[in-house]
């Protein structure tokens, strides 16, 4: 990307909410495109928990355009299947997971981490903060901070995630862009439980419910994933902890010795599964990003298109510096066909996982068992 002509004879002041995916390669981006970014978050590190993620597509030229390539492929997993067992443990279907040669997969706290790591070289990254205030005019956005003192931005970018304070204050509350699919998640890095294969992710399930042991790239961790009709609040630990004794305990397999992992653990993710969908991703200077603009939360493929879309959005600001209307409005044509296409997979994945009923589990199983007994198709020639 080309550098920004200065406007006023300085460059422009763009502040990122959040230090995740999303908001850090963006903020590698613009400034590398000369613009001034400054990124908040409101966590005092970056996450060290979550479930792994994979960057294709799009967002594995990003990243080795930024140069991150090589120190991802010394992080990343070397998993290539999904191996489902019966309750005690015995393979009943397997399901292969890589699509090609340029993905990777890692954990979202290395790839946030070496993100970040580049973006801090040239960004103010500022953690433990949090935007309290908006007040946007035609130049620009005042800003109020939990900690710090006001400042003005010639761009403010929401990229806080499902639950997005920016979303809020600029476009209104959560519940007009965010619908629950009545599902939970839950992960959890635990050292010392692997006894299988590196290259190889262990799901079991009984109905609305899964269990998924992965090898990680040194650290393995167990993901729970299950349909609930119930409103589950992620900030009520007790609450969440009961939920997945109740759902979890009747379970075989692992599944006890995995649950006590997750319930004594201090550092571990839950939340719901959620869809967003926003019609308009900019009001104003304030521009929406990630999972505040359109996502479905971890069965969206949401890290990939985090990357892509942080791309999409710096390329439009960097090539139109003086109509920042029309670059927010282009960088929403650039990217929502991406995340829409995302949002449409994102159910078959869900019934793939996490069937609802016996029946849907057998048929899972047997399907995967037919397309593996089928010849691998050959080229002409």
């Amino acid at each position: 990307m080309r550098e920004v002509p200065a406007p006023g004879g300085r460059p422009p002041r763009v502040l990122i909410c959040g230090a995740g995916i999303a908001g850090s390669a963006l903020a590698c981006l613009l400034t590398r495109g000369g613009h001034e970014v400054t990124v908040v978050e409101r966590h005092g590190s970056a996450r060290s928990s979550g479930n792994p993620v994979d960057v294709r597509g799009a967002a594995y030229d990003v990243v080795q355009r930024l140069g991150l390539l090589a120190p991802l492929e010394d992080v990343a997993t070397r998993v290539r299947e999904v191996v489902f067992v019966d309750t005690v443990g015995r393979p009943v279907a397997r399901m292969p997971t890589r699509r090609g040669d340029r993905e990777l997969e890692v954990s979202r706290a290395d790839l946030c981490g070496l993100l970040l790591e580049r973006a801090r070289g040239d960004a103010d990254v500022r953690f433990d903060e949090t935007v309290t205030g908006l007040h946007a005019d035609d130049d620009g956005v005042d800003v109020s901070f939990a900690r710090g003192r006001p400042e003005r931005f010639d761009v403010v970018v929401a990229a806080d995630g499902l639950h997005s304070t920016v979303r809020r204050l600029a476009f209104g509350p959560e519940d007009a862009f965010v619908t629950s699919l009545g599902l939970v998640v839950a992960t959890v890095r635990l050292p010392g439980v692997l006894d299988g294969d590196e290259d190889v992710v262990v799901m079991h399930n009984r109905p609305g419910a899964a269990v998924a042991l992965h090898p990680g790239a040194g650290t393995p961790g167990a993901a729970f994933m299950f349909r609930t009709p119930a409103r589950v609040d992620p900030r009520d630990a007790d609450a969440a902890d009961r939920l997945l004794t109740e759902v979890y305990a009747p379970m075989g397999w692992r599944v006890p010795e995995l649950l006590a992992g997750f319930l004594a653990a201090d550092d571990r993710y839950l939340d719901t599964v959620s869809r967003v969908r926003v019609p308009r991703w900019s009001r104003g200077r304030v521009v929406l990003l990630g999972d505040a603009a359109s996502c479905v939360s971890l069965f969206g493929d949401g890290s990939s298109a985090a990357i892509a879309g942080a791309a999409a959005l710096a390329r439009s600001l960097v090539q139109a510096p003086d109509d920042t209307a029309g670059a927010l409005r282009r960088y929403q044509s650039l990217q929502e066909p991406l995340t829409r296409r995302g949002q449409r997979g994102a159910a078959v994945v869900a019934h793939l996982l996490v069937p609802a009923t016996g029946t849907g589990i057998a048929l899972r199983d047997r399907a995967l068992r037919l397309a593996g007994r089928r010849p691998a198709a050959t080229g002409p020639g």
